[in-house]
């Protein structure tokens, strides 16, 4: 099959289950012998840091979550696979119920969302800043460790927070990492 037949369409998958529809469209596939058909099976994703404990985790967070992407030269028999055969999918995102074809992305849609994840895979991955200004923290590490203090400033593009400390009875400001702190 040549390349310009084969577009993008966005799959609807049970809520938290895209990963695994995913995995089982992909097996469906290759079962049927139709891997000539797709080109791939994505599910835009960005990773995300939270601070937990003091510590930067990541995590992936979902662009669309309920949603599969599929790069297809769409035939009948690829269609009622999607549509019956893979648990945790529900068919095609269409215009209207009434319609049973699939609706294929714009051009500009799939550059949109290829883009953002690419965009977001590419820059440094966002950091999810859960302190406030006022709020009370334990420092956990480095020469303050074991010190409570009070988060006066969030320095977001920084992953820095400013910290009122009592040292020897003096109101001291000290900069630390998110990492350095936890809630109390």
């Amino acid at each position: 099959m040549s390349e310009s037949n084969k577009k993008w369409y966005v799959l609807r998958a049970a809520g938290g289950k895209e990963k695994k529809a995913k995995e089982y469209l992909e097996k469906e596939i290759e079962r049927c012998g139709l891997q000539d058909l797709v080109d791939q099976i994505l599910i835009p994703t960005e990773k995300v840091y939270k601070i937990r404990d003091g510590k930067r985790v990541c995590t992936e967070r979902l662009f669309y979550p309920g949603y599969v992407l599929i790069q297809a030269d769409l035939t009948g028999e690829l269609q009622y696979i999607i549509r019956n055969e893979v648990p945790h999918m529900s068919g095609f995102l269409t215009e209207s119920k009434a319609e049973r074809n699939p609706m294929p992305l714009r051009d500009d849609e799939v550059k949109r969302i290829l883009g953002e994840q690419d965009e977001k895979t590419e820059n440094d991955s966002e950091t999810i800043i859960d302190y406030e200004v006022g709020e009370a923290v334990k420092i956990t590490d480095g020469p303050f460790d074991g010190f409570n203090g009070t988060v006066e400033e969030v320095v977001e593009d920084r992953s820095k927070l400013k910290v009122m400390v009592m040292i020897f009875g003096r109101k001291t400001l000290l900069e630390l990492n998110f990492t350095q702190v936890t809630k109390e």
